[in-house]
């Protein structure tokens, strides 16, 4: 799928619906057993091939790194392709939502690359950004199972902050390795690292009447069904609420 002019791609959000850690190999990396789902909630991903540079606009694009530390710059070298790309962030940065691991997606399947053996080298969520849909994630993020597609409906809260993933998983190492009961084994790092975090999800589960999730490592808190009235309020203190769909 490549050519001469520029080419916009779209770059869905994935969503962790559920996450264990079951271990972690000798060089440092964590074993998962996760269902992901791909959302509604996309980025935009514009390619002009031959270019150079990265460029960034849209709501969400504060924060987002230009150099060759964004993994646009990492996908295209994986490629050996050389193009410019402008990211359209509706995705929040640092949020949980698989944001600069779906742009990196996109530019691999634009550039012909589908092996998740090949997209994990980039981070544990490419593999299954460049396939998407609904799938079982195991390994590292490389091994994915797919799943029967479900129509569900979630709705997103986003702190005014994002939380590192690398931090988060060094947390969940120091803390002993803990599950948890709510379907995430991240949550507990998650606020060791970001303790504004647990206020949030109180907050969340005051006004929605029922106890949020954290998607991934966070910031992100998501609670099931379309509440984006109820939790109108939390705009006000300065959180993004999204409702979203799965997307197939």
């Amino acid at each position: 799928m490549t050519g001469d002019g520029p080419v916009t791609l779209r770059a869905p959000a994935k969503l962790t619906w559920s996450l264990r850690v079951v271990g972690v190999r000798p060089d440092g990396y964590h074993l998962l057993d996760a269902e992901f789902v791909t959302l509604d909630l996309a980025d935009d991903v514009v390619v002009t091939p031959g270019g150079t540079g990265i460029t960034v606009d849209g709501p969400f694009a504060p924060g987002v790194p230009t150099d060759g530390s964004n993994l646009v710059a990492r996908a295209l070298a994986l490629t050996g392709r050389a193009a410019a790309v402008h990211l359209v962030k509706r995705i929040p940065n640092g949020g949980g939502l698989g944001g600069g691991s779906a742009d990196a997606a996109a530019v691999l399947r634009w550039a012909g690359v589908d092996d998740p053996a090949r997209a994990v080298a980039l981070g544990a969520d490419v593999a299954f950004c460049v396939r998407g849909g609904r799938a079982r994630v195991r390994g590292i993020g490389e091994v994915l199972d797919p799943l029967p597609p479900e129509a569900r409906t979630v709705t997103l809260v986003v702190p005014p902050f994002g939380v590192s993933t690398p931090a988060v998983y060094r947390a969940w190492d120091d803390l002993g390795g803990p599950s948890a009961d709510g379907g995430n084994d991240l949550e507990s790092a998650a606020i060791a690292v970001e303790p504004r975090l647990a206020a949030w999800r109180d907050r969340i589960g005051e006004v929605a009447g029922v106890a949020p999730i954290l998607a991934g490592s966070g910031s992100t808190w998501f609670v099931p069904g379309e509440r984006d009235n109820a939790l109108d309020t939390l705009r006000s203190e300065g959180a993004a609420v999204v409702v979203a769909r799965t997307a197939h």
